[in-house]
Formats: C-alpha cells, sequence, structure tokens
C-alpha cells in the first residue's frame, strides 16, 4: 500500500494514515476519509496481490479526490434543504428524504467512476498498468453476487465500470 500512498495526490506521512480490517468474509474496502481505511477480512484472504493492489488503488482515490468529504456537505446540504423545504411545503418532509436519497446516490456512483480513473493514475505513478484496477473489478465482479447498478444503487454496474476503464 505505501507505492500507492505515495503515488497518490495527498502527502500524508505514513503517521497519518489508519488502516482497520474488519471482521467479514465479504470482500470490501472502505475510505473513511482522512488517511482511513477499512477492509474486510474476506479481502485479504481472497484477494491476490494485483487484486488488492486495484481495491487499494480505488479507496486511495477516493482520499485524494476528497469524496467523504463533499459527500458530508452533501448530506448537510439535503438535510438544510429539507427543513427549509417543510417550512414552505408542510408535510413534505416526508417526501425530501426519498429525493434527497436518490440525488446522492446519483452522486456516489459519479464519484466511484472517478475513483476509478484516479486509481489507475496512481496505478500508473507507481509503476503498474491500468489493466490491474481492471483485473480487480472482474475479480470483484465474478466473486460477488451483485453487480451493482441501478437506479437505486450507490455504485454503477461493475461491467460499466470496467467498460469505462477499457475506453481510458
Amino acid at each position: 500500500m505505501v507505492p500507492l500512498l505515495r503515488a497518490g495526490n495527498k502527502t500524508r506521512s505514513l503517521k497519518q494514515v489508519r488502516i482497520g480490517v474488519i471482521e467479514d468474509p465479504n470482500i470490501n474496502a472502505a475510505n473513511a476519509g482522512g488517511g482511513e481505511f477499512y477492509i474486510t477480512t474476506g479481502l485479504l484472504q481472497k484477494a491476490n496481490d494485483d487484486q488488492l493492489r486495484g481495491i487499494l488503488a480505488h479507496e486511495i482515490a477516493h482520499d485524494d479526490l476528497g469524496h467523504v468529504a463533499r459527500a458530508q456537505v452533501l448530506g448537510t446540504g439535503l438535510s438544510l434543504g429539507v427543513i427549509l423545504l417543510e417550512q414552505f411545503i408542510p408535510g413534505s418532509s416526508a417526501i425530501t428524504p426519498i429525493a434527497g436519497t436518490l440525488v446522492a446516490r446519483a452522486h456516489s456512483r459519479s464519484e466511484e467512476l472517478s475513483a476509478d480513473r484516479h486509481a489507475v493514475e496512481i496505478l500508473e505513478r507507481a509503476g503498474y498498468s491500468k489493466n490491474v484496477m481492471i483485473d480487480a473489478l472482474v475479480w470483484v465482479m465474478k466473486s460477488s453476487q451483485n453487480d451493482g447498478g441501478g437506479f437505486l444503487s450507490t455504485h454503477p454496474a461493475t461491467t460499466d465500470r470496467i467498460d469505462a476503464l477499457r475506453r481510458l
């Protein structure tokens, strides 16, 4: 992970990076912002080095691009919107959270695609090909039961993500 962190845009010292391992058989990883990352035991047990490298590059890309901070700002903005709308249209707060959820999920899908693209940049700076990211996504798609995507999903379909990376 160190070569990938050094290839990213953030100039964090390694002392500022925190990695947590979550006891979970599923293949997953997450970025909590501020140099904090989580990976599941399922990912650690099942991934080979390149698969893990691709997934970690994606999470580092989220950190580089400030996606967690943006999500927090978006969430605050949506909450304020619900409160203000309720002032003008009493009773609207029963429906507005649904609209807010859809907006947040659409935003999240675009961030996933930008994190994939930036992960390729990070991998290339660290001396790896974009195929590491593509192969990691193919592996995730084959290993998990949900391809993602769809109207209510927070992630684009994995096949769409792979296609987008192949076009780079």
